[in-house]
Order: C-alpha cells, then structure tokens, then sequence
C-alpha cells in the first residue's frame, strides 16, 4: 500500500508470524503533552509519561540541573536527545558520560542517573517491565488487561561485547533508498525520521498496518493528522470507527496491530515525527544498510 516513491516498497514481505487472525481489537492512544499536565513537575523539569503495550515513554521539558534516575533498571533503555542545544551527563554504573544534543544512547541495567547540563527536551523509553513507570503513565488505564494481537515481550540478543553506554549522533545525511534513521538496541528500534517542510503530498501518503506490533509516533514539531481504520470481521460487534485525530507537538501516538494507519504532517513549516517500537522490526533490521547501528547489536535467529 505504499507509494512507489517511499523506501518501504521495497521491503521484503512480511515474515510469518503463526500469530492467529485478529478478532478484537483495541483503540489508538493519543497523548497530547502540549495540552495536558504533567504528570510530574519540579523546579528544574516537566515530566509527561505515556505507554503502549510494551513501552514507556518519558518526555521532559529540562532546565540545567534537572535528573532523572533509575536504579536496578531491568532493561535497556532509550535517551533521546532532539536538538543540538541541550546536553546532559550521563552517570551509569560510577563511569559519567557526557551525552551532546542530537544524540540517541542506550542505557544498560542496572543503576544511572541522568543530569541536564544545558536546557531542553529529554526523551526517555523504557519497556513496561519497569512498572513503576507504567503506574504513572497519563494512559494507565487502557492498559489494565493486556491489548490483543501483541505477542509478549522478547528482547533481542545481547551484543557479543555486552551491555553497555552506546551513543550516535542523529547528525546523519538522507540516502536514497534508506527510510529515515534507523538504531535498535536489545529492546527498542527508534527512527528518527527527515523533517516534512510543509503539508504533505495527500496524494502520497503510506497507509499500511502491523500485524503483531504497536507504533510509537512523538510529535517533536509541527501537527499531524493520524488516520487509522480498523479490519471489518464477521462479528459486527467487534468494528471500530476510523480515527482521525489531529495532535499538535509535542505529542504521542500509540497505532494497535493490525489497523491501517499513515499519519500527514500538516504544518507550512517544519513537521518532524520520530517512530518507536519495542521490541526492533525484524523487517527494517533486515532491509540493507537501514539499521546504521547493526553491527553493534545482532538480529535473533530467523524462524523457518
């Protein structure tokens, strides 16, 4: 269903899952974190929490000084550092690593503690096994049972030198043929997609669904229309009306498996968006040269 102009035309088909035909479904989540409280907010920071099924994600409005820490974090997790003017050093396991603005790190467990050296936006990810998190999420209550069509949680395998800080720059030049910016680690792949400069195409958009897993979208900039549509069954009971939801920025939109769905910048200027799933796309990991940090972390074994 994509435009022969968008990169992920080319994609292999889908991989078989065995997981079963959908027959229930749940809704799309919108947060809007522009128009909502915080669910924290302290001297140096504002703090909103949002979830998915299998993720968290934290987006604080910092001032210098502000932190954030974990300690016996289970997991992996993301730091997404948006714009160029924000830095913040990163204290994980006694070592301190500065951390520039424009950059994406993985975290290890264990114990870290984030601090703001200079003012800006800090995007936080984390998968939902740090429950803490989840219980402060805006959205808490959609997730009191389980979503359907969304296989438990399975990270992917640990790198052969282990767990440890990585850190990239976002400073990376468009390719033809590659679909935005692309890095996973053990238990999320984050894409950081090219700024829309005004409205986009109608006539090019990308509705396409998942069949097995959720989409993250954070609205850094601009506004965005996200349309989804649900599968009609046999069982009436069982349809959703479509979703056209307008969400300004900063926002988060969380797209359940299988519903179609494509999302239009809408703003004369800059509209910039980035995608999160947990855990990484097998498909994207295994088109050519779109994870730029693949050798850092290994794909699982392909089923047969």
């Amino acid at each position: 269903m994509y435009n022969p102009t968008d990169p992920r035309s080319s994609l292999a088909p889908g991989l078989a899952s065995g997981h079963p035909a959908a027959t229930t479904f749940s809704a799309a989540e919108y947060a809007r974190f522009y128009a909502d409280p915080p669910q924290v907010t302290d001297l140096l920071s504002r703090q909103w929490f949002a979830r998915g099924q299998n993720f968290v994600l934290v987006y604080m409005e910092a001032e210098a000084g502000a932190t954030f820490s974990r300690v016996e974090q289970p997991d992996e997790y993301v730091v997404l550092l948006p714009d160029t003017v924000t830095a913040v050093t990163l204290d994980c396991e006694g070592q301190q690593h500065a951390l520039p603005g424009y950059t994406i790190a993985f975290v290890p467990p264990g114990s870290s503690r984030i601090v703001v050296e200079k003012p800006g936006r800090v995007v936080l990810m984390f998968t939902t096994r740090s429950t803490d998190l989840c219980a402060m999420c805006s959205n808490a209550t959609a997730y009191a049972e389980s979503h359907p069509n969304i296989p438990a949680f399975e990270a992917w395998p640990t790198p052969i030198d282990g767990l440890k800080l990585r850190q990239y720059s976002l400073d990376v030049p468009e390719v033809p043929g590659r679909f935005g910016r692309i890095w996973r680690c053990t238990t999320f792949m984050v894409n950081f997609l090219p700024t829309q400069f005004g409205p986009r195409d109608v006539t090019k958009l990308s509705p396409h669904q998942h069949d097995t897993f959720e989409q993250g979208s954070l609205a850094l900039k601009g506004s965005f229309m996200h349309h989804v549509r649900w599968p009609w069954t046999p069982n009436l009971h069982a349809w959703r009306a479509d979703d056209h939801e307008q969400c300004g920025s900063p926002s988060f939109a969380v797209i359940p498996p299988p519903a179609i769905h494509t999302s239009r910048g809408l703003d004369a200027g800059a509209n910039d968006l980035v995608d999160v799933f947990s855990p990484p796309r097998m498909d994207f990991s295994l088109a050519p040269g779109w994870v730029l940090n693949e050798a850092d972390y290994p794909m699982p074994a392909i089923q047969a």
